[in-house]
């Protein structure tokens, strides 16, 4: 199960990360298409690099014979011959290179990146120098004096010249080279593949123009793919995380509903809710934090900084970063204990106003609501003022990494633009440069408003651990022992010793006796003697420090819990009740009780007079708590609810204490009838209720101190007749 569980998450996980993957490497090509449309579509009217994709016959063999006869540039053009071209061919090459129509050309073959590099570094230089002749640069004109017929060019001459001249010539023009820069090496470059392609007839404006529009299109693409996955992704994160929240509050919920008495009492109800709420909370905003961000911000900013590596600002990325993180560094040492208290707080807030909603009447009553707003206000204010300053610390953060990120922008512009003065940088490089540099911050930013959420997280994580990893005191035995039903309905306690967990001294102290079937026995003492303990002894809310309890023949530790539970009718000293209808409450121990069965057991708990009375009688709505319902109401009613489950076993901890002498005695009377065959368990404190019982055990700080019928401990137990007497003149005695 626990593996089917692990595979829901994993799937999905894996499916997030591989997406995240996708979406990073979107963002990260988007600066440079835009550094290519200012750079090269721009700039350099959409060529790309300095290797012509076309050549006139005559500028081929200049840039070959240039060359020294190159074999790589020989090897990377093909001649297109116009005659040997179908007519389709023909027309589809003539709308790309308009020059075919006339004379054959050279045509660039089909080669991979790496190869025109390589082949840019060998053609630059013999292709300026032969458009520089091809166009009768006058500078040359003039340095070499050469008188120029009409129709002709210096190309012309220059491959007329013997070889020896023809090598002077061309070291002289190298000479000039020498001491260029490789960006305005790289413009000559441009401006020379340009007078190409106006020879081939290649119109240069649409040229730009399909350049930008080609990266533009693509640049929408991606920024449309990487919508897309965003969405996806926040989709799946989401939903994941809703998930995750689904199973740990299931899996807390199911180990709470576990718990015995003494695990409630170590962590509180507060602390409970608590956990099983705005921890999980917490938790689950750090998951998608941590999907969304931990996985998706490392890849920007290694990607972005892998981008501007040789870029020769890359100085400033390593300033703003030790500023961030300085920063980070300050904002984390204050916040972190204000985290590590924030969730006590909650606790402590949520105690006292679960005390004062439920304690209402008795504030009331006393007049104490002064005392308990302050209360409250003492709580809120501890944690408002832990909560302010954690906001204001993330305020000042934000603030303080948008004033580095702009400080560094205004470096980049200021060191950048001095770089494009040089030549060394273009324009669209420094805006990508830019935009890579602020795509590094804002991953360091990503990661750090992720550590800010950790500690809290942190600690949500470990108080929910504590409720998961906790040791259940009341387990179920792996393999239980069988009820004997030739001693059904018989309870035996077998010099029982019980002390609360943490206390100096035993509660209840060598307890022994016996019920049978079909009797009634009852408990009784004064305040604090320990009679609620006992009773909650039997279905294991505790389990006893010495001695043992039997039910059916079977000492309780070695039974089913859930099977020594069911065949228990169990109503508690404060008769709970749950949202819903009194029908629903009734059915909480069985789900097939009948219409009929439920007015037996509303009227054998004398509670069939007032349900008659609602309009919709057992669809009647309670409200939570029972508060829509009397006291006395609500005890009737935890009555039927233990009698429609049909017991073998009844337990009443004073559960008749609301109820008025008339209707406690006719409740007595109608449960005796009809639970003649059952066995009947009775805390109370009036002698009235207890009187006709088989057996009373009168209980004085933790120990038995007389047992018999009402006119047996009359006569042999001091305390019970104390008791009695306060209650009671001995004529009703």
């Amino acid at each position: 199960m626990k593996n089917n569980r692990l595979r829901l998450f994993v799937i999905p996980v894996i499916v997030v990360i591989a997406l995240l993957v996708i979406q990073a490497l979107c963002d990260l090509e988007l600066p440079q298409y835009t550094s290519d449309i200012i750079n090269n579509g721009i700039g350099q009217s959409g060529i790309s690099n300095n290797v012509p994709r076309a050549l006139t016959q005559d500028l081929y063999e200049g840039i070959l014979k240039i060359s020294g006869e190159d074999a790589g540039i020989i090897a990377s053009y093909d001649l297109i011959v116009k005659d040997n071209l179908s007519n389709r061919d023909l027309e589809k090459m003539t709308k790309e290179f308009p020059l075919l129509k006339k004379e054959n050309i050279y045509v660039l073959k089909n080669i991979n990146e790496e190869e025109i590099a390589l082949l840019e570094q060998k053609i630059i230089k013999p292709m300026i120098i032969t458009t520089m002749f091809y166009s009768n640069n006058e500078a040359i004109v003039k340095s070499l004096n050469i008188p120029l017929q009409d129709g002709t060019n210096l190309l012309d001459w220059l491959m007329s010249l013997d070889k020896e001249t023809f090598n002077d010539v061309i070291d002289n023009v190298n000479k000039s080279f020498n001491n260029l820069e490789q960006s305005m090496l790289n413009g000559y470059g441009v401006n020379s593949i340009k007078t190409i392609y106006s020879e081939i007839g290649i119109d240069m404006e649409q040229y730009q123009m399909n350049y930008i529009y080609n990266k533009g299109m693509i640049m929408l693409g991606i920024a449309g793919l990487g919508m897309i996955i965003a969405i996806i992704v926040g989709y799946l994160v989401s939903k994941l995380a809703a998930r995750i929240s689904y199973f740990l509050r299931n899996a807390v919920v199911t180990k709470i509903m576990n718990f015995g008495l003494a695990e409630f009492k170590e962590f509180g109800s507060s602390s409970l809710i608590t956990r099983s709420t705005n921890d999980i909370e917490q938790i689950k905003n750090f998951f998608v934090m941590l999907l969304r961000i931990v996985v998706f911000a490392p890849i920007m900013g290694i990607g972005a900084f892998m981008k501007v590596f040789d870029n020769p600002l890359n100085w400033l990325i390593a300033v703003a970063l030790i500023c961030i993180l300085i920063l980070i560094s300050i904002l984390f040492a204050l916040a972190m204990p204000k985290f590590n208290r924030m969730q006590k707080l909650i606790d402590k807030m949520n105690l006292v106003s679960r005390e004062i909603i439920t304690g209402m009447p008795v504030i009331r009553t006393f007049g104490t609501e002064k005392h308990e707003e302050k209360r409250f206000d003492k709580a809120n204010q501890k944690l408002t003022k832990t909560n302010l300053f954690i906001n204001r610390l993330m305020n000042i953060m934000m603030p303080s990494m948008m004033l580095v990120m702009n400080i560094i922008s205004i470096l980049i512009i200021w060191y950048g633009s001095k770089q494009i003065d040089i030549g060394t940088l273009q324009v669209g490089s420094l805006l990508a440069f830019i935009t890579y540099t602020m795509q590094i911050i804002m991953s360091f930013l990503m990661i750090s408003m992720v550590s800010v959420m950790l500690p809290r997280a942190l600690v949500s994580l470990k108080r929910v651990k504590e409720i998961l990893n906790k040791d259940i005191s009341i387990v179920s035995n792996l393999n239980p022992t069988s009820f004997d039903e030739d001693k059904k309905g018989t309870i035996e306690f077998k010099n029982v010793t019980f002390k609360y967990p943490d206390a100096d001294e035993a509660m209840l102290k060598n307890i022994s006796f016996k019920a049978d079937k079909g009797t009634t026995t009852a408990f009784i003492g004064s305040t604090g003697s320990g009679k609620s303990t006992l009773i909650n002894l039997i279905p294991r809310f505790f389990d006893v420090t010495e001695g043992e309890i039997t039910f059916d023949g079977v000492n309780v530790k070695d039974a089913d819990i859930k099977e020594l539970r069911n065949r228990i009718g169990y109503v508690p000293q404060k008769g709970i009740l749950f949202t819903g209808t009194i029908a629903s409450n009734l059915m909480l121990g069985n789900d097939n009780l009948s219409l009929e069965e439920m007015k037996e057991c509303a009227s054998v708990s004398e509670s069939l007079e007032f349900i008659d009375k609602k309009e919709n009688k057992f669809d009647s709505d309670i409200s939570q708590g029972g508060a829509n319902v009397s006291g006395g109401q609500k005890q009737r009613l935890s009555i039927a609810r233990a009698i429609a489950k049909n017991p073998e076993v009844y337990i009443f901890d004073d559960s008749f204490s609301a109820l008025d002498f008339k209707t406690d005695a006719a409740l007595r009377k109608n449960l005796k009838k009809h639970a003649k065959d059952a066995t009947i368990l009775i805390v109370a404190q009036r002698i009235s209720t207890i009187m006709n019982a088989d057996n009373i055990i009168v209980l004085n700080e933790g120990e038995v101190v007389g047992s018999g019928t009402h006119k047996e401990l009359l006569k042999t137990c001091d305390v019970y007749k104390e008791i009695a007497l306060s209650q009671l003149r001995e004529e009703e005695l």
